[in-house]
């Protein structure tokens, strides 16, 4: 087996936390118990996604708002949170509430953008401001500046018996340096380098470099470091669906080579009218993974990654595609489980 460049330092994973349409309470307790199998097993960090108006995890911040109280050391994350949703300021009191009730845990991933379907729910949404709503860089620029603690209001001070502050509170030092960025464009990327993010790469890239998933992926991880004031040491997770099946049965292993086998289609060519490229989902046994991994142009750059786990999995899959990340392949990556 190949030696990598750099042992993995830090393994995640990502879930979006289905839930059965008249049994919401079943998938969100199933997601908080994957989180504490998470920590168990020693991965260094859990990410939620967001799925508004779908059967996912609509508000990833309340569960892992949740997750605090269930865990003490792994680190939570959201990846990525669509700005276009959101209120900036009130998005901020958010994060920074989860963070202190984390104990300092929180990554915020944020993403920019308009909502997916605008036109069919910016009545919804924006029903006085949808023609004016800024769904660009400036978003993400105005999270940092509040977290960062800018002020929010031109008053401060006491009234009557009530204190105010000017700015995000609770205010929490670090957290704003704590906030990634998932985007799939060399222009993402610049602005992101550029502005000191953190980055979250993923499975889907834009075919800006021909249509060589890996060599696209590469390129945007090397624009963000060279613009961003860290350089090389610029955090960047990497994110691939990646299935080991050494302990799984063998209805397991045949249900992931089928799941991966109907996703491959969309991989051979750029999709849609942005171009995307989408990666192959790697099935195999640890070692077979290891290989495939160490000879992933983008993945020999980074030592940090959060897998996704499929989205139409049982829970019992998920139980060991975890078990068997922490237990076979993350150590023949280089990667130690925490204490």
């Amino acid at each position: 087996m190949p030696t990598p460049d750099r042992p993995l330092r830090s393994l995640g994973f990502l879930t979006i936390g289905l839930f059965d349409e008249h049994d919401p309470a079943g998938g969100h307790e199933a997601t908080l118990r994957l989180i504490e199998l998470g920590e168990q097993l020693g991965f260094d960090s859990a990410w939620l996604r967001h799925r508004h108006l779908q059967y996912g995890i609509s508000s990833p911040l309340t569960v892992l708002a949740a997750a605090t109280q269930r865990t003490r050391r792994i680190a939570l994350g959201t990846a990525v949170t669509p700005l276009g949703w959101e209120n900036p300021l009130r998005y901020a009191e958010d994060l920074a509430t989860v963070d202190v009730l984390s104990g300092g845990r929180l990554n915020p991933g944020v993403s920019v953008g308009v909502p997916v379907h605008f036109e069919d729910v910016k009545d919804a949404l924006y029903p006085d401001t949808a023609d004016r709503e800024d769904f660009g860089y400036t978003r993400v620029q105005r999270l940092i500046d509040l977290l960062a603690g800018r002020p929010a209001s031109s008053f401060q001070g006491t009234e009557g018996i009530e204190a105010y502050s000017d700015h995000v509170q609770p205010h929490v030092p670090g957290l704003a340096a704590r906030v990634w960025y998932g985007g799939g464009s060399l222009r993402s990327m610049r602005w992101a380098g550029e502005h000191g993010l953190n980055l979250l790469t993923s499975s889907v890239v834009r075919a800006e470099e021909g249509t060589d998933f890996a060599a696209n992926q590469l390129a945007l991880i090397r624009t963000f470091r060279a613009a961003h004031p860290d350089g090389e040491k610029a955090r960047v997770s990497h994110g691939l669906v990646v299935i080991p099946t050494d302990s799984a049965t063998p209805e397991q292993r045949a249900k992931y080579h089928a799941y991966a086998a109907s996703r491959y289609e969309r991989t051979r060519t750029p999709q849609g009218p942005n171009r995307m490229l989408f990666a192959p989902d790697l099935v195999g046994t640890s070692e077979q993974l290891a290989e495939q991994l160490y000879a992933h142009a983008a993945f020999r750059e980074v030592d940090e990654v959060a897998i996704p786990l499929p989205f139409t999995f049982a829970p019992e899959d998920y139980v060991q595609i975890l078990t068997d990340l922490a237990t076979r392949l993350g150590p023949l990556l280089g990667w130690r489980p925490a204490e």
